[in-house]
Parts: structure tokens; sequence; C-alpha cells
């Protein structure tokens, strides 16, 4: 029986590496416009090794850009900078059938959480921007735990605020060595989130692969003995015709 559903939040809820990308890409425009005389190409390399080296939550990094460049930080730039990105960052969307598939599940009374390797703040952030803030019922970030995904705590955490045992709770996340890992790591049925997958991993490891997230409302059906999910679709299927099966299980 699933009773909980717990998921990863960048490339799993919503494409957070094509927002990074774009919101980076519009401050490179906006610092560049500002005056500051470096080519564009330049700047990307500069700052994608900065986020190498600090990681890609890092909030310094228009600082460290323009200290390293100039010894100083031009306010004029860097303010531009920082403007654009924003401006980017704030429209970041969902994947296609995100709020219908945690509607869904809501509906069959699935407990949802989110677990994030990202600062408090920002999961906070992004949930809002999205309009999930009231969507689940726990909601854990790296400040939570102080441990980074796939070590157990921000699982265990998570499944604690939930109120779920782990072989009653599905894990969902495209990190395969972090969410797959984490989660089978205390019991927790693992669904791959392939749509989101960066690494182009061959071999997931997870109890399923998933290619769209509403293919978890037809996991969660057929291991709770319902019949399969309503369509993708509002409209009604023709009359005969079968729901397309969902989600791939793996062993």
């Amino acid at each position: 029986m699933i009773r909980a559903t717990v998921f990863d939040l960048d490339n799993t809820l919503t494409d957070f590496m094509k927002m990074k990308a774009d919101a980076v890409s519009a401050a490179i425009d906006g610092m560049i416009d500002a005056g500051l005389n470096l080519p564009r190409a330049t700047l990307q390399a500069r700052i994608d090794a900065i986020y190498a080296s600090k990681g890609l939550e890092y909030q310094q990094v228009f600082d460290d850009l323009l200290e390293a460049h100039a010894g100083h930080i031009d306010p004029k730039i860097h303010a531009s900078g920082i403007v654009a990105y924003r401006k980017v960052r704030a429209a970041m969307v969902l994947y296609p059938h995100v709020q219908l598939t945690l509607l869904e599940l809501a509906k069959r009374g699935v407990r949802l959480g989110v677990v994030s390797d990202a600062p408090r703040a920002q999961v906070w952030q992004r949930l809002c921007s999205l309009g999930l803030q009231h969507v689940f019922d726990a909601v854990v970030a790296f400040d939570d735990t102080r441990q980074r995904k796939p070590d157990p705590a921000p699982f265990r955490e998570v499944l604690a605020r939930l109120g779920a045992r782990p072989e009653e709770t599905l894990m969902v996340g495209d990190w395969a060595e972090r969410d797959v890992v984490g989660g089978k790591s205390l019991g927790m049925r693992t669904v791959f989130a392939r749509y989101g997958d960066t690494f182009r991993t061959v071999s997931s490891g997870a109890d399923y692969d998933i290619d769209d997230v509403f293919e978890l409302v037809g996991i969660v059906d057929r291991l709770n003995g319902r019949a399969g999910p309503p369509p993708r679709d509002p409209a009604p299927l023709p009359e005969g015709a079968a729901p397309t099966p969902t989600g791939r299980k793996h062993g």
C-alpha cells in the first residue's frame, strides 16, 4: 500500500537546469548592457567555473565574478545582473502534468512530501513561485538535517514528518546516485524521473522509470489495487478504448 509520495524538487517538479541557464544568460546580457567589458563567452565560462567550484546554489556568483575581474564590485553592473537573473528565475515553470499528478495523488489520500539538497530559503522561494506552497504535507531542505542525499538523514526526516513507513512511500527523483540510492537505503520504493535526467543515465537502479510524471498515478493505483488512472487529456476515452499502461517496472 502506498500512503505517501516524496519528490525531489529541481529537475523533478520543475526544469531547474533550463531555468538556471536562461537566468545566467539574462544576467550576462544585463551586465554587458550595464558596461561590463568582457566577451559573452568569457563571462559564461567564468560563471560556470564558479558554480562548478561552489555549487549551483551559491548566491554570490556575480560578486566573485566582478571581484576577480576588476578587484571591486561595480554596483550598477552587479545590480543589473541580479535583476535580470531574478526576472527569469521568477518565471520558472512546472514540468507538464505536475499539477494534475499532485491533484490526483491527493485525491487518493496520498500524503505528499519534498526532499531537496537546496537551502531552505531557496526551496520555499521556488515552491511559492510555482504556486505549490500549500500542496505538500512535509518539506525537507538541506538546513533541516545538514546532510545531502544520498545520506539517509533527509529521507528519514521527511518520512517522520509525513508519518509514513519507508515501504509504503514512493521516492521520486531525477538523480539516480542521490534520489534512488538514498531512498533505497531506507527501504523506500523508488521512481526515476527520466524526463529530468541530465546525466544520460543508462540504468537508474530504481523500481520504476517514468518518462512523464503522470505515470506515478498509474503506479500508485496498481500498487494500491485500484483501476488505472484517468486519461491525461480531460476528454473521455473513445468507447471501448483501454487506458495506456504507465510506468515501467524493473526487476
